[in-house]
């Protein structure tokens, strides 16, 4: 007898039907086909030890599955109860009358019970777009696929609960999100505050700039001096996310298999913060079978680098492509896959080996040239791509035991809500531009007109600081978004000035 159930192959942040095509007739061996990898030609030994420990038999006769189509590489346990599904039907144990309505997919224990899958989001999302009236996935997955609407979702515990609802012998509870409701609830839940933080108002000001312009910013410093606690706060100030950058986020995460079983949505922007041994694979994605790295992880949120120079030198030069693009394209021999990767870049560095040049009261113990060599580690490209250098110092005692309030996150975050919104109407609501930093050369050239005293002023600076091109669209775009920050129509010579300060690491005194 033959058997079609149906499961889905997960390729980026995309998702691809298969069909599963299940034949029994005379003989005695087990065959798979349509290019199976090693995970899914195994499933044959979980399959049969799952089927006799919840009361079913393995066919001792020839059993054909065919996995269609046939080019496309199947990878992963996650079609172990797809393909049981359908030696079950086949075999005559299970009715097979409404298979063809469903998606199924899962990883079988040997006892029976089903392990989470990753991907299925984007699988549901599918499901829904080939007209799949439901799709039944273990109970750990549930929330995250019934966020997508006209989908019936089923989260099962095991292969005998699948076997009676296909047979009538019992009704799943479809598991239901109100995924507006559940968006707007955990929206802009946030742990930590800018009010925590005393003193420390310049660098607030640059995270402030950084953030209603969506700029990257690198805060150079002493150790203690603040550098990864204001790093961490940034995101309590970004603009909440939209639905759509929601669900486009929690469907990365989905596929990194990164989302918890009480989680629907990813609803925060996310802040990822990789440790200096990251390999180059682990930060931009890849391997052999495509992964999200870290800074698709971090997509629509920040990505915090802590001593930067730290990090391999080749991990950050990965990096500097996706920094311009917005997104990691992913190249094998057989098929191409692409990972969205808007993110803001904050990364935080020692001025040097000892962590004390230019500090105000300890002394540098570093060689004469050691300065240089250190910051060298960090290569120019990469410091252009990054819009704000800030000098980080340490708070005195005076400050830090001031009972004074600080500004809290949210005061902060309405001003940077109020700049991008005059960013979005500038953009026409385009979706792929939604911030100062994503504009191209030419919208540079029409949207920062500077008048005459401005284009002295950059022009001193760019000869003094000895900036590249890359660095004069920088300095425009940065002072572009402090004048929305500051409701101007026009870019001032203030805006302009402040924007020229937060270069530091172009000013001399910082050549060791």
């Amino acid at each position: 007898m033959l058997v079609k159930t149906f499961g889905s192959a997960v390729y980026g942040i995309e998702a691809i039907t298969i069909t599963v095509e299940v034949n029994i007739a005379a003989g005695t061996k087990y065959f798979i086909v349509g290019l199976p990898d090693v995970a899914v030609k195994e499933s044959y030994f979980r399959i049969e030890s799952a089927l006799k420990n919840t009361g079913f038999r393995m066919p001792r006769q020839q059993v054909v599955v065919n996995m269609a189509p046939a080019d496309i590489k199947k990878e992963g346990s996650s079609y172990d109860l797809t393909i049981a599904t359908a030696v079950l039907a086949a075999s005559g144990q299970m009715e097979s009358e409404n298979l063809d309505k469903y998606i199924i997919m899962g990883e079988l224990s040997l006892d029976g019970s089903l392990q989470p899958i990753k991907g299925a989001l984007p699988i549901a999302i599918q499901a829904r777009k080939d007209g799949f009236k439901g799709f039944i996935l273990p109970k750990q997955n549930a929330r995250e696929a019934a966020i997508v609407n006209d989908l019936e979702v089923y989260g099962v515990d095991n292969i005998k609960e699948v076997a009676r609802f296909f047979n009538g012998d019992v009704n799943i509870e479809r598991e239901i999100v109100n995924t507006r409701e559940e968006f707007y609830n955990s929206l802009s839940n946030y742990d930590s505050d800018f009010s925590e933080v005393k003193g420390q108002e310049n660098i607030k000001r640059a995270l402030e700039i950084a953030a209603a312009g969506g700029h990257n910013v690198i805060l150079i410093g002493p150790p203690g001096a603040g550098k990864t606690m204001l790093a961490r706060r940034l995101p309590s100030i970004l603009p909440p996310l939209s639905l759509y950058e929601s669900l486009e986020t929690t469907k990365i995460h989905s596929v990194a298999g990164k989302l918890a079983a009480a989680d629907a949505l990813v609803t925060v922007r996310p802040f990822r913060s990789p440790h200096h041994t990251i390999s180059d694979v682990a930060l931009v994605g890849g391997g052999g079978n495509p992964q999200p790295g870290e800074i698709s992880l971090a997509h629509n949120g920040v990505l915090f680098l802590d001593e930067l120079p730290e990090f391999k030198r080749s991990a950050l030069e990965v990096m500097r492509q996706p920094l311009e693009e917005r997104r990691v394209t992913i190249s094998r021999a057989k098929f191409t896959v692409d990972y969205p990767s808007s993110f803001m870049l904050v990364a935080s560095m020692n001025p040097c080996p000892c962590g004390y040049y230019n500090h105000p009261e300890k002394e540098c113990i570093c060689p004469p040239g050691m300065v240089q060599k250190y910051l060298s580690k960090i290569s120019g490209p990469l410091l252009d791509r990054i819009d704000l250098h800030v000098e980080v110092t340490p708070v005195n005692f005076s400050e830090l035991s001031s009972d004074r309030a600080a500004e809290k996150s949210e005061l902060i975050r309405e001003r940077v809500i109020a700049a991008r919104e005059i960013q979005i109407e500038r953009f026409g609501n385009r979706q792929d531009l939604h911030a100062n930093a994503q504009m191209s050369p030419q919208m540079v050239r029409d949207l920062c007109k500077i008048d005459v005293a401005g284009q002295t002023l950059l022009k001193r600076a760019m000869e003094k600081l000895g900036l590249s091109a890359r660095a004069y669209d920088r300095i425009l775009k940065v002072s572009r978004t402090i004048a929305d920050l500051a409701g101007s129509e026009d870019i001032k010579l203030e805006h302009l000035a402040e924007a020229i300060h937060f270069r530091s690491l172009d000013r001399e005194g910082w050549a060791g």
